[in-house]
């Protein structure tokens, strides 16, 4: 279902898809988040911003997290997370990237950035 919010065009298929087909890393990473609840810090998944679908948002630090596969690495969609980047931050969010293996390989060091960035730590 294509709907409208606030203006801009929401792709809720789009986002359930991703969800439904989250890589290794953001399968990791998704409990750590939910588990920082607790300290009033509320995440969400797949998170429409105006045109763009972030990995995790969190509205109350306005940090936003990107999980970064090989993908990310080839000119064109480098090009792509600049613009992405710039337009989160002209938004007032600050944008944290992480790659997969970051992720899978110190998931206790990417969860102390991400305490730091929403003021945990």
């Amino acid at each position: 279902m294509t709907k409208f919010k606030k203006g801009r065009l929401v792709e809720k298929p789009r986002r359930q898809e991703l969800r439904r087909k989250q890589t290794p890393a953001e399968a990791m990473l998704w409990p750590a988040l939910r588990a920082l609840r607790k300290s009033g810090f509320v995440f969400r998944r797949q998170h429409t911003i105006d045109w763009y679908i972030a990995d995790f948002y969190c509205p109350k630090g306005k940090l936003v997290i990107e999980v970064d596969g090989g993908i990310h690495n080839q000119p064109d969609r480098k090009a792509y997370d600049q613009d992405r980047d710039r337009h989160m931050a002209n938004l007032g969010l600050r944008v944290l990237r992480f790659k997969n293996e970051e992720i899978e390989q110190s998931l206790q060091e990417v969860l102390l950035k991400i305490m730091e960035a929403v003021g945990l730590c």
